[in-house]
């Protein structure tokens, strides 16, 4: 495979990541602008949608984005897919939080800005470890 073709794969796999990405950000934002119309916190309500939308992430990722990695469907990556979204989690609370009650940033509109920073990073938590591919090395005969 020529540098080009490789560069071209890993752009469209991106491609797909960021289409997934955006369903699953549709799907997130949805449960939690429900969650914040029936009256639940601002908090409660990200989270919600961040259980929701894992499973979801999962799913199209698994079968769609990394469909050449051998652990995408195991249970072993669906714990990599959830411990990398989990430190997106804590890092998504900390920043709505700063948003919100520290910067007056309205709770409608702070989940999209967190998003800058939080979508780049689940991409690379799940390109570079929980969908890696996993080489098996042979030893050699003698």
């Amino acid at each position: 495979m020529s540098k080009f073709d490789y560069l071209r794969a890993k752009f469209g796999q991106f491609i797909k990541f960021a289409v997934v990405g955006c369903s699953n950000t549709i799907v997130n934002l949805a449960v939690y602008y429900f969650c914040i119309f029936l009256g639940a916190h601002y908090l409660l309500a990200y989270t919600s949608g961040f259980l929701i939308s894992v499973c979801n992430a999962f799913f199209w990722n698994s079968k769609y984005v990394f469909v050449n990695k051998q652990e995408t469907s195991t249970y072993k990556a669906f714990i990599k897919v959830f411990a990398s979204y989990g430190f997106s989690f804590l890092l998504s609370v900390a920043l709505m939080s700063l948003l919100v009650e520290i910067c007056d940033v309205s709770s409608f509109i702070a989940p999209v800005l967190k998003m800058m920073i939080t979508i780049p990073l689940n991409f690379i938590l799940n390109k570079i470890w929980a969908f890696k591919d996993r080489k098996v090395k042979c030893a050699k005969e003698t």
